[in-house]
């Protein structure tokens, strides 16, 4: 049940993000791109303010303050000005087969920087899940290279961001989702009421917030919870099943067809996932001493203080330190098991 429960949290996560999909698409006939980007990312801030407000107290050392300054320029910034830039250029449809690049970027970018290990059976998995991704572009066609790079360039943006808010100790996920959130959401609001006149009604305006708090507030926080119990390539993984969600909304509330290729491309997907979760591995490796803040269970091996009255499976987050330790069990890229491995 503990190895299940961050993959739930991912796969939660997908399913409310890839509903934005289908449903931002009604509402771009109301409202430029920049402005229900910033909708969303503001909708994102007001779902999780309250929660991030009382939680735990922030701790961020320079370290952190720059993972989150680099998450939030990357995933807030960067990210969606260049897969707008490719959205002018291509369809929206080529565009959205293309994001799935970003896992690609995502286990590129563990692998080769952030010590986020994946053995044959994970490269496996990953290539599967690239493979479906090609079935689902194959469908609608090329929509041309100067596009393909922007789009490529936002999931490298994205690729970034992912690790680094995976590795990020000193807030709670809740609270790096309002700091994005808020960034996000003020500038590509702001860019969008200048580039063009705001003729949206109030009800376009609330649901456009409502979409933001469920599929971009409440996602963001469980995705981050997920990457930091299972690391962010594993996580971006689950994660890759978001368009799939939004290709089934999109069929029930928009009665478009699902066709072969679709269909062909989820089985992949889902056998490509059953590998990537069989690829973990065991060895000895040491943990040194350190004090951060994150949500753990103090049935894992490694939380060994003690609360008086709460049981070992309770899920909570707070500061708390670690002494050293050496030992060896089956692991993911965790917060806790971040370290190189040899050839």
């Amino acid at each position: 049940m503990r190895r299940h429960f961050p993959v739930a949290l991912a796969l939660l996560s997908a399913a409310l993000f890839g509903a934005a999909t289908p449903l931002s698409k009604l509402l771009l006939h109301d409202l430029s791109p920049f402005t229900l980007a910033g909708l969303l990312y503001l909708g994102a801030a007001v779902a999780v303010a309250r929660k991030a407000v009382r939680g735990a107290p922030w701790r961020l050392d320079r370290r952190n303050a720059l993972r989150l300054g680099g998450a939030v320029l990357f995933g807030g910034g960067l990210g969606p000005v260049l897969l707008l830039l490719g959205l002018r250029l291509a369809s929206a449809a080529s565009v959205s087969m293309w994001l799935n690049l970003e896992m690609v970027a995502t286990a590129v970018l563990g692998a080769l920087v952030f010590k986020d290990h994946l053995g044959r059976v994970g490269w496996a998995g990953v290539s599967g899940v690239i493979l479906s991704g090609v079935l689902l572009s194959h469908e609608e066609g090329a929509a041309g290279p100067e596009a393909g790079l922007l789009v490529a360039a936002a999931c490298v943006c994205w690729g970034l961001d992912n690790h680094l808010t995976a590795l990020i100790d000193g807030i709670t996920p809740t609270q790096s989702t309002l700091c994005k959130g808020l960034a996000a959401g003020t500038v590509n609001l702001a860019i969008g009421l200048l580039a063009e006149p705001f003729r949206a009604g109030a009800g376009t305006v609330a649901l456009a917030a409502l979409v933001g708090c469920a599929s971009y507030g409440v996602s963001i926080a469980l995705y981050i919870t997920a990457a930091q119990q299972m690391g962010a390539t594993r996580a971006q993984m689950v994660f890759a099943t978001a368009p799939f969600f939004g290709v089934a909304l999109a069929a029930t509330a928009l009665r478009e067809p699902i066709s072969s290729g679709q269909a062909g491309a989820a089985a992949l997907l889902v056998a490509s996932l059953v590998l990537l979760f069989r690829d973990r591995h065991s060895h000895e490796h040491v943990h040194e001493p350190m004090a951060h803040t994150h949500m753990h269970r103090h049935d894992d091996g490694h939380h060994t203080h003690v609360h008086p009255g709460l049981p070992p499976p309770t899920r909570h987050s707070h500061l708390h330190e670690h002494e050293r330790i050496v030992h060896s069990h089956p692991h993911w890229p965790d917060l806790h098991h971040r370290h190189h491995h040899g050839a």
